[in-house]
This record gives structure tokens, C-alpha cells and sequence, in this order.
């Protein structure tokens, strides 16, 4: 992970994103090091908070479409999702609609609330509306968090 996280560092903010976007999906990985170690090293604040934000929804959204096609043995064996976790998001889901998406920048489960909306078709606007306040928050939580901390 460390290799990764350096060649991440390379790209500057392309990296980030990409760093986002992994974390984002269902790959296990932890944007917020690299959103670290990038503003550590000199990049801006607010490039970096557009690129976290944009590659971390991107990697969401991309769970959620995953989740449109309803094939729950692809959410198995590719996203390694249980459908038991998927049921069971489904259920807790139920009456707050698209809106639960704005905690998807929760790890772990914020993966399988991003797939299960896909696989429930909720509102695809809606959902990228709150997925993006959810982790536009946690992203401009943790930049000021680092900045005052460093200076």
C-alpha cells in the first residue's frame, strides 16, 4: 500500500483522484492518506478537496451502477458484497430513500449503501446529490483538520 500511496504522490492531484476514486469503490484503500500525505507535501487545499471529492464520488456512482444491472452474483463475486449485506441495507433503506447515500463516505458500509441504492434504482440525481454533500463534507472536515493541525 505504501508503493501505491508514493506512486499515487507522483500523479499530485491526478493521483488524488485516482486514490478517490479506488477508495470510492469497493477496492480497499484509504484516500484519506493520501489526502494527507498530499497536502503534507505542498498541494493546495482546494485542488485537492475538488479532486478527493470528484474521484470519490465517481468511485460511488460507479458501485451504484454496478447495482442497477440487479445481478447479485456479480455484486458477489466481483464486489465481493454478501447478499445478506445487500438484504439487509435494503431493509434499512426502505423509507429513507436516496438521501441515505449522504453516508456513503463511511468505510466499509458505505460501499454497500452505494451498490444496494443501484441495485434498488433509487433516484440516480438524488443519489449523486447526497453522496456528493456526504463526502464534500468529510473531505473539507479532514483538509481543515490537516491544515490548522500542520500550521
Amino acid at each position: 500500500m505504501d508503493t501505491l500511496i508514493q506512486l499515487l504522490e507522483s500523479y499530485g492531484y491526478l493521483g488524488m483522484a485516482i486514490g478517490a476514486f479506488l477508495a470510492g469503490s469497493v477496492f480497499p484503500f484509504s484516500s484519506e492518506t493520501v489526502v494527507a500525505a498530499l497536502q503534507l507535501a505542498g498541494l493546495q487545499p482546494w485542488p485537492l478537496f475538488f479532486c478527493a471529492t470528484i474521484g470519490n464520488v465517481a468511485g460511488s456512482m460507479f458501485n451504484y451502477w454496478i447495482g442497477t444491472f440487479g445481478r447479485m452474483e456479480w455484486i458477489e463475486k466481483y464486489l465481493h458484497i454478501s447478499r445478506e449485506k445487500v438484504d439487509k441495507t435494503r431493509r434499512w433503506i426502505d423509507g429513507r430513500g436516496s438521501w441515505i447515500g449522504t453516508l456513503c463516505f463511511l468505510p466499509i458500509l458505505g460501499s454497500v449503501l452505494s451498490v444496494t441504492l443501484g441495485y434498488m434504482r433509487a433516484n440516480p440525481y438524488l443519489t449523486l446529490l447526497s453522496i456528493t454533500i456526504g463526502k464534500a463534507v468529510r473531505y473539507a472536515i479532514l483538509i481543515i483538520s490537516i491544515y490548522y493541525f500542520n500550521n
